[in-house]
């Protein structure tokens, strides 16, 4: 036993130089940084208030207790927060930016890919500048030109989940343009020519060749703005005044915000909303490699 001991300690500082020991070193400081607090979210939605609160830190809950998901969900709870509404509410704008997202980022990104025009160049450069702005930049001018809108058509646009997916489009659209673009230079142009040549529109090319040959960047593209919807705080904030028509990160801001400190229902309710965009990496990371390598270089 002790000679086997040995010869895995004289392996292992056989193995061990200084350049693996820092590569090491480093690797475990970024992933503690990026695990811990995550674990901390998680398991601080079991705590009590004395256990979150306290000046010794717990690492470990004394007990599962599912106090916060019970406020959260249960109706016959004191302080009944309805979350399953918020949810719900966060899903219909984010699902639909997402899928609009993509429909219109696939016919302007095969555009420019494909088609020859003047100044293209300069428009691929002016939608990503318009994405390096941000966000409270474009707020104002797009609550005044909607809300002229609104008033000619008849609609409110306080309190309107379509108006807000509108918004958020204008966040979506030219990242998706940007990176849809740089995906579609790298499919063979002589793929979609024989095609053509075979008697396809260029509707049927977009469809049967570039969108079949693209599903990891659509994939990507599509992950990553239903995330930006999923998680955006200050175009709802601004939207949004009705307490049933919030979103996710708006429920969190209030509890936060609440009279009476709940910060094991703030972890829950922060859990539910970090949790489903985790699952979704991980079920579609093999697509989000693909999609978001392919069109780094120009093939």
């Amino acid at each position: 036993m002790s000679t086997e001991r040995k010869n895995f300690i004289g392996h292992l500082a056989g193995w061990i130089t200084w350049p693996r020991f820092i590569f090491a070193a480093i690797l475990i400081f970024f992933l503690t940084s990026i695990l811990f607090p995550f674990y901390w979210m998680v398991s601080s939605s079991f705590k009590t208030k004395a256990e979150i609160g306290g000046r010794e830190p717990v690492y470990i809950p004394s007990a599962i207790r599912l106090d916060a998901y019970d406020e959260l969900f249960n109706p016959d709870n004191p302080s009944y927060q309805k979350f399953a509404y918020n949810i719900i509410n966060t899903l219909k704008i984010s699902i639909p930016t997402s899928i609009i997202a993509v429909i219109l980022a696939i016919f302007g990104s095969y555009a420019i890919a494909r088609l020859r025009f003047k100044g293209k160049n300069a428009l691929l450069n002016g939608i990503l500048l318009v994405y390096l702005f941000p966000g409270v930049l474009l707020i104002i001018p797009l609550f005044a030109m909607l809300a002229q809108i609104g008033d000619r058509l008849g609609f409110d646009v306080q309190d309107n989940l379509g108006v807000l997916v509108f918004t958020y489009l204008a966040q979506t659209i030219p990242v998706a343009l940007y990176m849809l673009t740089n995906y579609f230079r790298t499919i063979p142009d002589e793929i979609e020519q024989a095609a053509m040549i075979d008697g396809c529109s260029r509707l049927e090319v977009i469809w049967r060749v570039t969108i079949p040959l693209s599903i990891p960047a659509l994939v990507s593209v599509s992950i990553y703005t239903f995330m930006i919807a999923w998680n955006e705080f200050l175009y709802a904030l601004v939207f949004l005044n009705d307490h049933t028509m919030f979103t996710m990160p708006i429920k969190i801001n209030t509890i936060f915000n609440d009279p009476t400190p709940r910060p094991h229902v703030v972890m829950a309710a922060s859990t539910i909303m970090t949790i489903p965009i985790v699952l979704l990496f991980l079920a579609l990371e093999r697509y989000l490699t693909e999609g978001l390598t392919a069109g780094g270089v120009k093939g």
